[in-house]
């Protein structure tokens, strides 16, 4: 192919742009990856401009990421890959190892590892971050989708499956050697599953009704919560946690620890993950492709189009 001098001109206009936006993404203290799905990008977003600064172009199908540190890891669930996103650099490299479908992720404290649930093979992975490969699996009996950790990084419950009947307990106290202790059956078929920041209680979430359980860490159950249509998710921010239903289009928000309901904002439909972190809180539109920017007290301060579909998002500092 022959370059044209308009295409010559073009890029050389093009770079100092591009560069900027590079720069920009680069420095800016608070920045949020978003999944953009069907067009196999990231999608990075400044906390402090609000707008899109650049897009990375990533294997296909970047359906959930997860901070883990200076770090992201992406599951392309429909290839059976993971990846890794550098925070300074912007790069996407492959992580290598043994999958089917790899679903969600959660960090370990150390910021070396993460964890991650694969429903095609029923097991949760552990990924040396440093090594960039899997170093350890376990089956925990089911296809494991949702995960939480507790704050000190020695239990994992993660959901074994979308609506799911059982949640297994992990004990990853020796993160490279995870077992399964037992499984809880939940008051319903559960979601999501996250631990509070405290770690003791572990809120979930159902897969089909209008309830949210708060349980002990132990397991015992403390009480159930009225929600909007289901299913929802759950993050953390401080002393609240925050609610996120997409087929409602709202945003709740419940003081802690006994969840007492503070506020409900509307967000837009398809806003089904919810990701808090500084003070911000965001929640990406599977429908309508949009990431949604609030405060602390989740009033929605932003609405920046980002994709076709946004499935996930995480908040890189």
């Amino acid at each position: 192919m022959t370059l044209t001098r308009r295409d010559l001109l073009a890029t050389a206009l093009a770079a100092p742009l591009l560069a900027r936006q590079y720069a920009r993404a680069a420095i800016d203290p608070r920045i949020a990856l978003v999944t953009a799905d069907t067009q196999s990008e990231l999608v990075v977003v400044s906390l402090t401009e609000r707008q899109v600064v650049r897009r990375i172009a990533t294997p296909r199908d970047p359906r959930a990421v997860e901070a883990v540190g200076a770090r992201a890891v992406v599951a392309h669930t429909a290839i059976g890959a993971l990846s890794l996103v550098d925070r300074d650099r912007l790069s996407v490299a492959e992580i290598a190892g043994r999958m089917s479908e790899p679903r969600y992720i959660s960090a370990h404290p150390s910021g070396d590892l993460a964890f991650v649930t694969d429903s095609g093979l029923g097991e949760v992975l552990v990924v040396d971050l440093n090594a960039r490969r899997v170093v350890a699996r376990v089956d925990v009996g089911g296809p494991a989708r949702h995960l939480g950790i507790d704050p000190t990084g020695r239990r994992i419950w993660t959901s074994l499956g979308n609506s799911a009947e059982r949640i297994a307990v992990l004990d990853v106290s020796r993160a490279r050697r995870p077992r399964v202790l037992r499984t809880i059956s939940p008051p319903f078929r559960s979601h999501d599953v996250v631990f509070s920041p405290s770690g003791d209680f572990v809120w979930v979430t159902a897969g089909t009704e209008r309830r949210i359980a708060i349980f002990r860490s132990d397991g015992r159950l403390v009480r159930t919560l009225a929600a909007d249509l289901a299913p929802q998710h759950v993050s953390f921010g401080r002393k609240v946690a925050y609610v996120a239903s997409g087929d409602s289009a709202t945003l709740r928000v419940h003081r802690l620890p006994d969840g007492q309901p503070l506020a409900t904002r509307a967000t837009v439909v398809g806003c089904y993950n919810v990701i808090a972190a500084a003070g911000t809180v965001i929640t990406p539109s599977l429908a309508g492709g949009m990431l949604v920017i609030a405060d602390r007290n989740g009033r929605v301060k932003r609405f920046v189009d980002v994709a076709r579909n946004a499935h996930d998002a995480c908040i890189l500092r």
